[in-house]
Parts: C-alpha cells; sequence; structure tokens
C-alpha cells in the first residue's frame, strides 16, 4: 500500500535557496530516488538532481537525507515513518551548483595530486606479477564508487574551507594506502601522506567510515595504519639513530 510522504527539498543555486515542502506519493519498496523522480515528473520539472545507475555503484547520487551523507538510491523509503517529514539537501562541503547537484571537481584536483602507481623499471606492464594473498590486501579500497559520502561528512573539511587546499581527504587515504599496500609499486607514499596530503590532520572520528555505501573500513584499514607507518619513520627515536648513523656512514 502507497501512502503521501511529506519531503523536504532544498531548491536554490550557490547564491541563495531555501527548503520547499511537497507531498509525494510513495509506493511499496520504493527508495529515496524514485520519490525524487516523481517529484520531477509530476510537480518540479525543472528541479536539477545528479543520478545514473540507480544500483549503488555509480555514486552519482550522494546527497543529504536528514542530515546524514546518503546514497539516494539506497535509502528506502520504508526506513522513515510515514508521518515523518524526510529531508533532501545537497553535499555540505561542496559548491552547489542548482538544487540538488554540487560540484565535487575538488576530489578530482585532489586525484591528480596523488602520483600513480610506478612499477618496477624492467618490467613491462604485461610482466607484473603478484602473490593472491597481495591482490586481496588492497580489494577492499578498489570497492570505491567515488560517492564522496566520506568527504562530505570529514568535519577537516565540511566545516573548514580553508583546509581543502593542504588536505586531501579520506577517499584519497585509501588511494594512497592501495598504492602503499602494492608490492609493485616503486613509491614511497608514508612521507608525501603526511606531509603534502595532510593525513596529520585526521583525528580518527571514523565517521567516513560510518556512511561509505561500500562498508569499507577507511579509518581501521587504511588511515590509523598509514599514521603509524608515519610515526614509525619519522618519530620513533630507534629509526632515526639508525637513519643518522647510516647517513653518517655515506658521508
Amino acid at each position: 500500500m502507497g501512502y503521501l510522504a511529506s519531503m523536504r527539498i532544498w531548491r536554490g543555486n550557490s547564491a541563495d535557496g531555501q527548503l520547499e515542502e511537497h507531498k509525494v506519493e510513495v509506493g511499496d519498496g520504493e527508495v529515496v530516488l524514485d520519490v525524487i523522480h516523481r517529484l520531477q515528473a509530476t510537480q518540479t520539472p525543472d528541479l536539477a538532481v545528479r543520478w545514473n545507475c540507480k544500483a549503488g555503484k555509480c555514486g552519482s547520487c550522494s546527497v543529504e537525507i536528514n542530515g546524514k551523507p546518503r546514497l539516494m538510491c539506497m535509502t528506502r523509503m520504508n526506513t522513515f515513518a510515514e508521518d515523518e517529514t524526510v529531508t533532501v539537501t545537497p553535499l555540505r562541503a561542496f559548491p552547489v551548483i542548482k538544487d540538488l547537484v554540487t560540484d565535487v571537481s575538488f576530489n578530482y584536483q585532489k586525484a591528480r595530486e596523488i602520483p600513480a602507481f610506478k612499477g618496477p623499471e624492467n618490467l613491462k606492464p604485461g610482466e607484473y606479477r603478484m602473490a593472491q594473498v597481495d591482490v586481496q590486501r588492497s580489494q577492499e579500497f578498489r570497492k570505491c564508487i567515488e560517492c564522496f559520502l566520506c568527504q562530505d561528512t570529514c568535519h577537516v573539511i565540511r566545516d573548514h574551507e580553508e583546509n581543502k587546499p593542504q588536505f586531501a581527504g579520506p577517499r584519497f587515504f585509501i588511494r594512497i594506502a592501495e598504492l602503499d599496500m602494492h608490492p609493485l609499486d616503486q613509491l614511497n607514499r608514508t612521507k608525501a601522506a603526511q606531509e603534502e596530503h595532510g593525513l596529520g590532520m585526521c583525528n580518527i572520528t571514523k565517521c567516513c567510515t560510518d556512511v561509505c555505501p561500500e562498508h569499507i573500513k577507511i579509518t581501521d584499514n587504511a588511515i590509523i595504519p598509514m599514521k603509524e607507518r608515519v610515526v614509525d619513520k619519522k618519530y620513533d627515536p630507534l629509526v632515526w639513530l639508525g637513519n643518522t648513523i647510516s647517513r653518517r656512514k655515506s658521508d
């Protein structure tokens, strides 16, 4: 049996906007994206919304639903009470283009700042060989669909626009972690993670892990191990002494 839902949808652009209230029919088994599409078809044909696969794999329909970053296509309407008002707003950490569509180009800029995989010089791409256990170690991080919900919920950039130039964010910390685990990658990314990408600014509140639709353990499996490696290399007195002795011998 369907029912009439109360929806509050943010309408506007980067300069101005407001929440508009609508009553929309909801059918059995529908998700928030279904309701948004029905709202477009029947009441607000100019409502801007980004979506693509409707299967939780493209990451396009990221918004905030009742204040929590979520995918519209993976949020079922039956998780809300029928008399509850469901509020849908654009991602707060990024500039609004129109209505529910935000400018997430910040993330693509950060992606370009991370050096790509660099294989051994004596091997051609088709000659790379890895043990299955090494493939499995980084497989979790390759599940990322780049919905940028983790970026949106991270308070380092969500509440502090001034941090964006020096902070890559959780999505790109797992990219660095994936490359760092690769046995054939020739670059040492630990120092860059700390000094260039802002790893030290993360205080591991795990909010990024909480909103990940792919259930990637961003904090426990990527960020914390990287922080531990930074400490080992940069602050461990025995490592410092060993490096100092090595430098003196080479001199």
